[in-house]
């Protein structure tokens, strides 16, 4: 390198733009430092979150995980913010930026967003879990997925149903599996020349001749009403709901089995015609 050249560097090289360099790459180490940090620190705090799952049993995965999620993103979200402070840039106007941009994709997206917020309240708020049996949205099935933006269904007949979760917290959530038992309540009716003591007397037998039917509460047999063409019995047993189904099904066989054996007429809906024969009138 020639004397001139040598020069001419020594007169780039200002204690100005030394100086700025410097902080330039003193900024570069500590963001990256920041990064790594943000980076180690999220991962952390979410396993810290899911692990409490895991550790309890009773506690949910789903929710653990999407507030795990949420720990991570928001600790990585103050680490860029300190790291575009490093450089001088104003998180003020820019978080006025991403607000103005933030709301133009909001309205752009409002079947998303309220699928989103519907999500996230399922979450919270636990109406149903996994494997539940539910009916909401106008869809029945059981609990295979819970998504922030959809809840999977998966029918009696093996047929898998993706509903909006903004349509299931819009609506009425019915969840059979939320208590541990259910009770049954069948209308069993009788012919009007049906002996009432017998059939009730029968009726009692079966509601506690099957194992599954529970003692307690105590099944309820009672005259409920008289029907056009029967006498109506309130029959209610109470079970498991894991038994609820096979239970129903059996009792309704042997109650048809039962009365045939007894000589209880279950009557078909009659309608009786009377025909009135109106007089001729005779003209002259």
């Amino acid at each position: 390198m020639t004397l001139d050249e040598l020069t001419n560097v020594s007169g780039w090289l200002t204690q100005t733009r030394i100086d700025a360099a410097i902080l330039v790459a003193v900024n570069v180490v500590a963001a990256l430092v920041i990064l790594l940090v943000s980076m180690a620190v999220s991962s952390w705090a979410k396993r810290r979150i899911v692990s409490l799952s895991n550790n309890h049993q009773k506690l949910d995965d789903t929710l653990f995980g999407f507030l795990g999620n949420l720990a991570k993103y928001l600790i990585l979200g103050i680490g860029i913010i300190f790291i575009l402070n490093r450089f001088g840039i104003q998180t003020t106007s820019l978080a006025a930026l991403i607000g103005a941009a933030g709301l133009a994709v909001g309205l752009a997206l409002q079947g998303a967003l309220k699928n989103l917020a519907a999500g996230v309240m399922i979450i919270m708020f636990r109406p149903f879990r996994q494997g539940d049996f539910i009916e909401a949205g106008s869809e029945s099935g059981t609990v295979s997925e819970i998504q922030l933006f959809y809840t999977v269904l998966t029918t009696y007949d093996g047929l898998q149903i993706i509903v909006p979760n903004g349509d299931i917290w819009a609506s009425s959530i019915i969840n059979y599996s939320a208590n541990s038992t259910r009770m049954m309540d069948l209308t069993i009716g009788v012919a009007y020349d049906a002996d009432l003591k017998k059939t009730q007397s029968v009726l009692e037998e079966l509601s506690t001749s099957d194992p599954r039917a529970l003692s307690d509460p105590a099944p309820t047999i009672r005259v409920k009403a008289l029907g056009d063409s029967s006498v109506d019995f309130t029959f209610r047993v109470w079970a498991n709901s894991s038994d609820y189904w096979g239970l129903q099904s059996e009792l309704l066989r042997k109650i048809k089995e039962a009365f045939d054996a007894n000589d209880i007429g279950i009557p078909f809906p009659t309608r009786t015609l009377e025909v009135v024969q109106v007089p001729r009138i005779e003209t002259a």
